[in-house]
């Protein structure tokens, strides 16, 4: 499966905020957080839905990829989406495992599966 995805009982702004300190307790910091339901707004399209794409980097993490193999960059930073949907908020995120496929590099696969579990528990502690 590509994704990672849950449904959470929390308001979109209380999930972000839930969400962002459990990423910084796993050393995950957030380096943007873009409100894309503002943005198509402010670009006069119309877009209804709540959506929220947060990337999310570990430097050490970041580093150890990048080390065994440049075109795991292409994947970096990590983006978690928290979004509403039928009036549930939800969080979820493409699966590093998934994504690193396509680098056909083992050495990674391992890395990108120890960084998938992390961030999986960043969710799951959030819902």
């Amino acid at each position: 499966m590509f994704d990672y995805t849950v449904e959470t009982k929390k308001s979109m702004d209380e999930a972000v905020e839930s969400l962002e300190a459990n990423l910084m307790e796993q050393k995950f910091g957030v380096l943007w957080n873009f409100d894309l339901k503002d943005k198509l707004h402010e670009k006069g399209l119309e877009f209804e839905k709540e959506f929220k794409i947060l990337e999310v980097c570990n430097p050490k993490e970041a580093q150890r990829v990048l080390n065994e193999n440049t075109l795991a960059g292409y994947f970096l930073p990590c983006k978690m989406v928290v979004y509403t949907e039928d009036g549930t908020t939800k969080i979820g995120m493409p699966k590093p495992t998934s994504l690193i496929q396509m680098v056909e590099d083992d050495n990674i696969q391992a890395i990108a599966k120890d960084i998938e579990e992390r961030l999986i528990g960043c969710i799951d502690q959030t819902v």
